[in-house]
Formats: C-alpha cells, structure tokens, sequence
C-alpha cells in the first residue's frame, strides 16, 4: 500500500453509512471508491453523496458484495449491513478472497458485531481465515471528547492518585429509524444489543490505561441487569411504532426492551476492583440523541454530555417547520430553544474511527480497536441478557456460545 491511497468499499447505504460519508471530509489518505446495497438505487445515492462531498471520484454502485469485493480499486470494505445479515455479507466477502477472485487486505465491521457470541466468533473465525485485517467500528471511543478527557485523567489523574473505579456510560433517544431494528429476532434483541454495545465498549475504554487494549487490563468477574419495555408496548405507541415502520412487531405481542440497565465487575491490571454501570433506552424524549460518559477516581473526575453542547438555536412558535434532523440526530422538536452539534460525525467519533482505521490499514498494520473487541463486547452483552432473563448476578467464568437471548428468539414477555 505504500504511496497508495486506500480505496474503501461501503456494504450498506442505511442511515449509519450516510454519517460514515459524511466523516470522510475529514480522512486523509483514504478514499470511499464502491457502495454496495440490496437496493442499486441506495447505493446509487450514497455513491452520489460521496462524489458531491469529495471524498471519492467515480464512485461504483452494485447490489452484489462479491461483485464489490472483486473491484479492482476497493482495498478495504466497511460492513455497515443490518445484523441478520452479517455472517451471511462477511462469508461473501472472506470467500472472493479465499477463493483468489478478489484482493482485499482489510475489512471493518459496525457495531454490534454480531446478535449472538456464537456468529461474533464465527464472523472473526472467517475473516482471519482469510487473512485480513480487521477493525471493530465502534465510534464512541474515538469521540474527541471522551479522548482527550481520557488522556487527561490517566496522565494527569491516576498517575498520581492511582486508577479510576467507576464509569458510567449512557446512550437514550426516542427509538431507529428503521423496521428491522425494533425486530428482536433480525437485530438480535433490542435497546441492549442495539446501543449498551456503545456504553460497554466506552466503559472499558475509559477504565482502560492509555495505549492498552481493554482486555489485557480488565477482566470481566459479574454482572447484573435488568431489561423492560417502558412505552413501545403501550397500545398507543405500539399503533404508532406500526404506523410509522410497516413490517415492525407489535410491541403489545412481541416487545423488544426500550430500556436496559447493567452493572459490570471487573478486576483490572493492578488487582483492583472497578464498576462500569451502563444504561441505555430507546424511551427517551427529548431534543434529541443523548450521550453521557462519566469517570470517577480518588481524587478526579470527569463526565460529557452530548446535549450540552456549545450552540443552541431557537425558533418561535409562529414558525412552521418541516420534520427532520439536520440539526441533531434523533430530533423530536422543530421549535424553540435547542441545542446543535456542529458536526456530528466529529462530535460522535466517526470522523477520528474511519481516520485510524484507514491509516493503520494503508500501513498494514492492525488496529487496536479490532473484531476481537467486538467479540469481548458481545459476550459482556450475552452475560447481561442472561442476568436480565434470571434476574440474578451473574459471575464468570462462562460458557456463551451457544446462548441466544429470549428477546432475539422472539419469546421475551416483560412482567
């Protein structure tokens, strides 16, 4: 790859590779060359986004993976498809390798990895049979807030006064965008697997010294959760959730959680007891997605909100306002007093995610933040289910492969 620029391939043309192109302004040395979906014409229009935003000339559209795995310009591929679909889309993928049709040196999967920890590690087993080497895109570690904040604590903090022992992580907004996310059987349960993977992952970050990958610092010891469906199975927002998302369950028959709680032991690299608590809700109302990290030490502290942001706008009720988000994700209000995010691809972490990877790939090198965190994160996930499910503490070591959660087997019922 040297003196080359990277030529990167997106599966998937949802609502997440759309923030994935947007991120791309600010990459160096990488550029977006194929879009692949089920529908040609999504990726037509994302190919066409990424030409007018520059991040990438003639960009090639198709509705086959195996057909953008053999383009001859794409080096790495970004797998951005729903969950149910991705071991079948990294199996196409390893197979145009394997097989010498295709020439990839790198792909990077979204988050969560997988909907169970058995297809976690089935999907790592596949890629690394295929020699490639792998990202786990995961942005909320790369947040610029959450970075620096984390640099600081740990030279500035517990250099000192020794490690942190409390992180809280929380992601709520009012529910996705699209049907098969609310189907606990296609995304593999619900607010849980959906969001907690973001808080889970950022928990272990900020516990984690610089410069270390989390599970050489911190092992997992228990667990407990809890999960509940809060306002999707009222009937009046059950209707609505069908109204809006045709082919989404009825919440009042088939209810995925809104709202999950958990609480992670772990030990850390010096033999110290230390405390992630995760909360995540697709139940929220408010002006819009928010994101909140805390990190708690003997004798320091830090915390980011993403709604406190540096600029607000207001609009007066005399003015009427279409819907939309293109001031804030997850938006429920088009008047009054908000806040905006400048740029939230920057704000969120994708920007500074999609520019260390590319650069470690263009160097053949393999990233930290690797499809072996996305299996770590998975199992932390299972074992929260299956506390959910018992209502007791869990305690390691266990044995998850072959569990699936009652919510992605479509059996759950809350109290």
């Amino acid at each position: 790859m040297k003196n080359k620029r990277l030529g990167v391939g997106i599966v998937g043309a949802g609502f997440i590779g759309d923030f994935h192109v947007r991120s791309w302004q600010r990459v160096r040395g990488a550029d977006i060359v194929a879009v692949a979906s089920r529908r040609l014409e999504s990726a037509q229009e994302l190919s066409s986004q990424a030409e007018e935003l520059g991040v990438g000339v003639d960009v090639r559209s198709y509705d086959d993976v195996a057909a953008l795995a053999r383009d001859e310009r794409v080096d790495a591929v970004w797998v951005l498809t729903p969950n149910h679909t991705r071991v079948e889309v990294v199996q196409a993928l390893c197979d145009e390798v394997t097989q010498g049709r295709a020439h990839l040196i790198a792909i990077a999967i979204e988050k969560p990895l997988a909907r169970s920890l058995g297809e976690a590690k089935k999907v790592r087993q596949l890629v690394a049979d295929a020699g490639l080497l792998h990202g786990y895109l995961e942005n909320q570690v790369f947040s610029p807030s959450v970075t620096r904040s984390h640099q600081l604590i740990w030279t500035r903090g517990a250099a000192t006064a020794g490690n942190p022992y409390l992180a809280r992580c929380a992601e709520e907004h009012s529910g996705p965008h699209k049907a098969w996310f609310w189907d606990g059987i296609k995304q593999g349960g619900g607010v849980l697997n959906d969001m907690m993977c973001h808080s889970v992952e950022t928990s272990r970050y900020l516990l984690t010294p610089p410069g270390m990958e989390p599970s050489e610092w911190l092992t997992p010891k228990s667990v407990s959760a809890s999960i509940q469906v809060l306002k999707w199975s009222r009937p009046e927002y059950a209707e609505q959730l069908m109204a809006d998302y045709p082919g989404a369950p009825d919440y009042r028959l088939q209810p995925a959680e809104d709202y999950a709680r958990a609480n992670f032991e772990f030990v850390n690299g010096d033999g110290q007891t230390v405390i992630a608590e995760t909360t995540t809700s697709w139940s929220f109302m408010g002006a819009g997605l928010k994101l909140s990290f805390e990190l708690l030490g003997p004798e320091y502290s830090m915390s980011v909100n993403t709604l406190d942001t540096e600029a607000k706008v207001f609009f007066s009720r005399a003015l009427e306002q279409a819907r939309g988000e293109d001031m804030l994700e997850k938006q429920n209000a088009e008047q009054g007093l908000m806040p905006l995010v400048a740029d939230e691809a920057l704000v969120y972490g994708y920007t500074d995610e999609n520019a260390s990877l590319t650069a470690a790939f263009g160097k053949g090198m393999q990233p930290m933040q690797s499809l072996h965190s996305g299996v770590a994160v998975v199992e932390l996930l299972m074992a929260a289910y299956l506390s959910a499910e018992r209502r007791e503490t869990i305690t390691w070591p266990l044995d998850l492969d072959d569990f699936v959660p009652q919510v992605a087997r479509g059996t759950w019922r809350p109290d």
